[in-house]
């Protein structure tokens, strides 16, 4: 889970004719640490109303001035100074909010994942086509500057491969015609610690299909579009809530393995990525450094910057290994001084404020759609299938789901 930034008060920006003003509808913990911060702080967004049933989280949006807070979202919604819509409830509540929107013909972000279950799914998907208003599933891994590197190299290679000369050719003219020769592969590897997770996580009322649905959502994205194929069938197996193994088959070939636990330790790096292809390898480790061998011309390893990097002196060359060096003495911080908080510092730059900019210039046609409706019902497919999968132990067509 990823935990809370800092407060954004002290750097919001002034509201201008320029920025398209936003509601926020659910102002819980994940919204007040990511989203309502980063509108404050946008050149792009403003943070108009602030929306929940809860008096004490519209309270602790104060900081981050809203023009207005209320209880009601479809006051909210409708109010006429109310441009766009971040919507960042679970997925209990969706379709009805989309409607109305859509009715007042304001674009919606929406935190993922999209529907509680595939009837809902189709059914936004068709009021956001129906009705033709900006859309964006809040997959922002997608805005990351470390997997947006990623991508295009991968691409890149996988459309004009070219051998690098020392690649070893052992049987050269009588290699072998091989019809699954550069298909490309992708291996996801998920570390995560479930006791940071918010309680509504274990409420089945709230999310009934749990990390399966709203944190396999993220990975399934991130292989869709870098593999760029429509996917067929899935097979999963999991051990109760916290650990999960998940493959992805592809029309052209390529295969997604992703395996997930959330009994490790934020000590250790959240994410790695693997895409293999064309004799090629692109890898995003934490989304702070970027490796490649066998693409010419791609440098072998690109660093990112950190966020909330409170140890610069420490772990000065940066990438995976500078965060390592900060995580620890960030780690010895926390033990210090009793306070687990302190152990985060120097985060990755996981995409969160550049994805609602991204989507501001889609709605004022400064840019491409950044993660539609219809990437969004295809990862989200994808993990329902998982679901079944897990559940009947068997190979579970896409053309179920």
């Amino acid at each position: 889970m990823t935990m809370p930034a800092k407060s954004a008060a002290a750097d919001a920006v002034p509201v201008d004719a320029d920025r398209l003003r936003f509601a926020v509808v659910g102002c819980g913990t994940f919204a007040r640490a990511q989203h309502i911060p980063n509108i404050a702080r946008s050149a792009k967004a403003a943070l108009e109303v602030c929306c929940d049933v809860s008096p004490a989280s519209l309270e602790a949006c104060k900081p981050f001035n809203p023009t207005r807070t209320t209880t009601d979202w479809r006051d909210a919604v409708a109010d006429p100074r109310v441009q766009a819509v971040l919507l960042a409830t679970t997925e209990s509540l969706r379709l009805p909010v989309i409607e109305l929107a859509a009715s007042l013909g304001k674009g919606v972000y929406v935190e993922k994942p999209l529907a509680a279950d595939v009837a809902a799914m189709r059914a936004i998907q068709k009021v956001v086509h129906q009705s033709g208003i900006p859309f964006c599933l809040g997959h922002n891994r997608r805005a990351a500057p470390a997997f947006v590197e990623a991508r295009r190299i991968f691409r890149g290679h996988l459309a004009n491969p070219k051998p690098c000369p020392w690649r070893f050719d052992r049987e050269k003219a009588g290699r072998p015609k091989l019809p699954d020769d550069a298909v490309p592969a992708i291996s996801v590897r998920i570390n995560d610690d479930w006791w940071s997770w918010v309680g509504a996580a274990f409420d089945k009322t709230k999310m009934p299909l749990g990390p399966m649905l709203f944190e396999m959502t993220h990975f399934v994205d991130i292989c869709n579009w870098f593999l760029d194929a429509e996917p067929l069938d899935v097979f999963a197996m999991e051990t109760g809530m916290l650990t999960h193994s998940v493959i992805i088959r592809y029309a052209n070939g390529s295969l997604a393995t992703i395996a997930s636990s959330a009994n490790g330790s934020f000590g250790y790096p959240k994410e790695l990525y693997e895409c293999m292809g064309a004799g090629g390898v692109v890898a995003v480790d934490h989304m702070v450094e970027v490796r490649t061998a066998g693409i010419e011309g791609a440098p072998p390893r690109i660093t990112f910057p950190m966020r909330g990097d409170k140890h610069e002196q420490v772990g000065a060359e940066g990438g995976i290994g500078g965060w390592l060096a900060k995580k620890k003495a960030a780690t010895l911080d926390a033990e210090r001084a009793g306070n687990p908080m302190l152990q985060f510092t120097a985060e990755p730059d996981r995409g969160h404020a550049r994805a609602i900019d991204r989507f501001v210039d889609q709605i004022q046609g400064r840019g491409p759609e950044f993660c539609g409706v219809d990437g969004a019902v295809l990862a989200g497919r994808v993990c329902f299938a998982a679901i079944r999968s897990a559940k009947e132990g068997r190979i579970v067509p896409l053309a179920e789901i």
